[in-house]
């Protein structure tokens, strides 16, 4: 076991291998038109990290399925991984999650069963640890490994976060640091040392379970999780939603310390170059920008952190349940604001 790397079978990584925000556009905007009852609270419209649909007045579904080609060569951190950041959606959406089903893709004449074992009790420690089981799935062979889950959750339908709810003077708070994408490049490279190693899968594998509390605050009005379209495509998914500009400090955004002097040497993944062919149009940075803030900005994060829009009077509150959910520290990194819907970068 110890001498397959999971990594040669896949040509992207985690979130890196997302389809680009621009060319997902063009597929999605040759689908037909399906149903869309009353019920259905949050389908595509708006972009939002899971589906929710209302069952009563005090009970709504939220269901996602999330699953990625591997991240990480060892098969335990890379079940763990996928687990975390499938489940990651329904924490985004204020949802407490009750059960998954996984989602499995071996090349079984490549993988021994061993390591396809390792993988899928990565992900059944998480689910553990969430509180919820596996409760099912389904598995193929396939060219490439691919493991992910379909998370379902339950939230009160009055208190779903969307993409859409933010509000002008918002501010701006981000859960997780950035440059996990930069830290997979790196990686892959032979260039990441076991301290930043470590720290990859110390953000990785953090649940974001603050989502339950956050949604019943009044005064949190937009939640989404940064993963493969970095922190700009996300937020720009908010502020399309929310019809409202933003504004983001570089100097205010947390940054895993091996991710920022990686990409300050000039490692960053492929799909960060796409995300900004992809929105950069929509992004307003100074003309003494550099090239690794551009990377920083559109870096892919898998497992990201929640990035929250709440009123001024509860940026105290948001910070405190991080710090008791998650044990760690939020950052404030921007503000909504009236105007089209941009992002700023200062």
């Amino acid at each position: 076991m110890d001498q397959i790397k999971l990594t040669q079978f896949s040509h992207g990584g985690g979130c890196g291998c997302k389809i680009a925000p621009a060319v997902l556009s063009k597929l999605l905007a040759h689908a037909p038109a399906g149903l869309v009852p009353p019920d259905l609270l949050v389908g595509t419209e708006t972009a939002d990290d899971a589906a929710v649909y209302r069952l009563n007045d005090r009970q709504a579904i939220v269901a996602t399925t999330d699953f990625f080609t591997p991240i990480v060569d060892d098969p335990f951190d890379f079940g763990r991984i996928a687990a975390t950041n499938a489940l990651s959606d329904v924490y985004a959406m204020g949802g407490t999650p009750i059960m998954a089903l996984a989602i499995v893709g071996m090349p079984l004449d490549k993988l021994p069963p061993e390591v396809i074992g390792r993988i899928l009790e990565g992900g059944a420690s998480v689910c553990r640890d969430a509180g919820i089981p596996i409760a099912g799935g389904h598995s193929i062979d396939v060219l490439e490994p691919i493991y992910g889950l379909v998370g379902l959750g339950v939230v009160d339908p009055s208190q779903v976060k969307t993409n859409a709810g933010a509000r002008d003077g918002d501010v701006l708070i981000l859960t997780k640091p950035l440059g996990v994408g930069i830290l997979s490049a790196g990686l892959k490279k032979g260039l990441l040392n076991d301290a930043g190693y470590a720290e990859m899968i110390r953000w990785t594998t953090q649940l974001n379970r603050v989502g339950t509390k956050l949604a019943a605050m009044p005064g949190v009005h937009a939640v989404t999780d940064v993963t493969g379209f970095g922190l700009a495509g996300h937020l720009l998914e908010i502020c399309r939603g929310s019809r409202l500009g933003a504004t983001v400090s570089l100097s205010d955004l947390p940054t895993i310390n091996a991710a920022l002097a990686l990409v300050r040497d000039g490692i960053a993944t492929g799909a960060s170059t796409r995300n900004w062919a992809s929105y950069g149009e929509s992004v307003r940075m100074g003309a003494d920008a550099q090239e690794w803030q551009r990377k920083l900005i559109t870096d892919p994060q898998t497992s990201g952190g929640l990035l929250i829009a709440c009123a001024a009077e509860t940026v105290d509150e948001v910070l405190d349940a991080i710090r008791t959910e998650q044990g760690t520290d939020g950052r404030i990194v921007g503000r909504m604001e009236a105007g089209e819907p941009v992002l700023r970068v200062a």
